[in-house]
């Protein structure tokens, strides 16, 4: 990469073309596309999301008028308004979702060593969804309530790295619960959720996989204890317990014993109850890991803060999606480009810096690096030198 070229065309590096590719041709995507391909509509969207734009016209405007430039990062196609909106409406919204899932497995390998507070040898996962608000007369097809319209976004994040692995997006009606039936268990993995989670039968499935589950108990938990192990009272431990669940469809829903832990947490003035299916860890070490899980609350605002997916390009179900999934991309590119790269900047700071020089011709290492000099020479390669420096 070197000065020549724009920073946005060193950005495009990072794709891999060829899954991008392979993603295009399993949903036909260019059938019978001339001249504004799947490529060109994901570049232009990715432009919009990393620069902040707010509509079709704003995204048509700006690009235009770096016509010139467009060639060299990747965009061949007109850039129009009508033909992106149609590209957004009519284009299937898998061949983004694949290929955000190519970047996400690229990331995860980056981050496999990544430390996020808790020694641990499995993986940790944070199971959440967050709830992004429409217009009902806009948005019919997204019925939430009687006068509101809205999608949910539910996302399995690894816990290293804060890379999302699983995402579904569905209307506002979903319950969080019923993605737990769409989960792959990985045996010996955490799964780390809040109490709207709790559903013993599902909650069964974990054991049965051999895979743990960390939740916090509802007020009104039914159990009776069945032996219990001595802890350290001034750690904020109150109690670790192995319990047998209550109630006739409860025992018959999870038979299997559990673990209760009680933990008083001093910079909230709460108790905390938390409920597991593992044994063998230490019982600071799992209210650390729950308290690990505030990461997806972060991420999801993170992308709601500097990405665009709280207004959106097109009004049709599969507009919605191609919209989020891209935006989830640029995330994930970004996580890529700081890991590849070893720059210190945090994502969101990395994201502010793109924004401003998407199209200036600057090597991008030094442009995310913070020891920037305005007295650094560069040497242009289609330029000679007329005097010796």
């Amino acid at each position: 990469m070197h000065i020549g070229r724009i920073v946005f065309s060193q950005l495009i590096d990072f794709l891999p073309k060829r899954e991008f590719d392979k993603c295009v041709r399993r949903y036909r995507g260019n059938y019978r596309i001339r001249t504004f391909s799947c490529l060109d509509q994901f570049l232009c969207m990715a432009f919009a999301q990393i620069t902040y734009r707010q509509s079709l016209r704003d995204i048509e405007i700006c690009l235009r008028a770096m016509q010139s430039r467009l060639y060299h990062c990747g965009i061949r196609g007109k850039i129009s308004r009508n033909t992106l909106a149609k590209a957004n409406e009519s284009r299937d919204w898998r061949i983004y979702a694949d290929f955000a899932q190519v970047l996400i497995n690229i990331a995860r390998k980056l981050y496999t060593n990544e430390d996020f507070g808790v020694q641990l040898k499995q993986v940790a996962y944070a199971l959440d969804s967050t709830t992004i608000d429409l217009c009902l007369s806009l948005f019919p097809w997204a019925k939430f309530r009687k006068h509101k319209a809205a999608v949910k976004v539910h996302t399995l994040m690894d816990l290293r790295g804060s890379i999302p692995c699983f995402i579904r997006i569905t209307d506002g009606k979903v319950h969080d619960v019923n993605i737990l039936d769409e989960l792959v268990l990985e045996p010996g993995s955490f799964y780390i959720m809040d109490r709207g989670y709790i559903d013993f039968a599902r909650l069964y499935t974990f054991t049965q996989n051999l895979s743990y589950f960390i939740t916090r108990a509802k007020s009104n938990f039914d159990y009776r204890r069945l032996y219990y192990r001595k802890v350290n009272k001034t750690t904020g431990l109150r109690c670790d317990q192995t319990i047998r669940l209550n109630g006739y469809y409860a025992s018959k829903d999870y038979p299997a014993v559990l673990r209760r832990i009680s933990y008083f947490d001093v910079e909230t003035d709460k108790r905390l109850v938390f409920l597991t299916n593992n044994f063998t860890l230490p019982p600071l070490t799992i209210v650390r890991l729950y308290k690990c899980r505030w990461r997806i609350e972060i991420f999801f605002k993170w992308i709601k803060q500097y990405l665009r997916i709280k207004t959106f390009f097109g009004i049709t179900e599969n507009a919605v999606k191609t919209q989020i999934w891209i935006a989830l991309s640029v995330y994930v590119l970004v996580a890529i480009i700081k890991k590849e790269l070893e720059i210190e900047l945090s994502l969101g700071e990395i994201l502010q810096i793109l924004s401003i020089v998407l199209f200036e011709k600057v090597p991008i290492t030094q442009v995310l690096t913070k020891n920037l000099s305005q007295n650094d020479f560069f040497q242009f390669h289609n330029q000679l030198l007329l005097f010796d420096l």
